[in-house]
């Protein structure tokens, strides 16, 4: 089932979410249906605050976007990721144009280490802990700030928030333009 995506400005997306455990009702369903709501907002990755689920939990698929990074080794992740930690951030800091689902018609150039250690439970609750780099790196570490409550604005310079300030105003109020299903914070 496809799920509406929550818009900035709604408080769920600055929540830190809580941890769940194998007994966490209809699980299975909620993953499903995420990558589904992904892959109809043509995502490559997804945090379960961002459908209205203060949980720590979220999916990244970057096996899609390989055919455009084979020349350079690529090799793209499809996982779930349950009450991930991140253990450690290395590498050389680089700066990259990232988007986010609930930003709609926003993308900006966001700093991030090139390398992320992290430790989580797979959809099977098995333990799991790796170390990624590059793009996965990166889309990890953006759909990470989203259980902790962060947003990719929040990385930006003043200035440069300032400069797109009324765009995040339009997409709070609901005057942005997507092709995807969409919740709005209440006026």
């Amino acid at each position: 089932m496809i799920l509406p995506i929550i818009a900035y400005g709604d408080p769920i997306l600055k929540k830190r979410g809580i941890e769940i455990d194998n007994s966490f009702d209809g699980l299975s369903t909620l993953i499903e249906n995420m990558w589904q709501t992904m892959y109809k907002a043509s995502g490559i990755g997804l945090a379960a605050p961002q459908i209205n689920q203060s949980i720590r939990l979220f999916i990244v698929d970057t096996i899609q976007t390989e055919d455009e990074k084979k020349k350079k080794g690529f090799k793209g992740i499809k996982l779930v990721f349950i009450n991930p930690e991140i253990i450690e951030e290395t590498g050389e800091h680089w700066k990259f144009e990232e988007g986010c689902l609930s930003i709609p018609g926003v993308r900006e150039d966001v700093e991030r280490q090139s390398m992320v250690k992290i430790r989580f439970l797979d959809e099977g609750f098995n333990e799991c802990e790796a170390t990624f780099d590059g793009l996965n790196a990166r889309v990890i570490q953006h759909e990470y700030d989203h259980i902790d409550g962060i947003l990719f604005t929040d990385h930006l310079k003043p200035l440069k928030k300032k400069l797109i300030q009324k765009k995040l105003n339009n997409i709070t109020i609901g005057k942005v333009d997507v092709d995807y299903k969409m919740k709005f914070p209440k006026k």
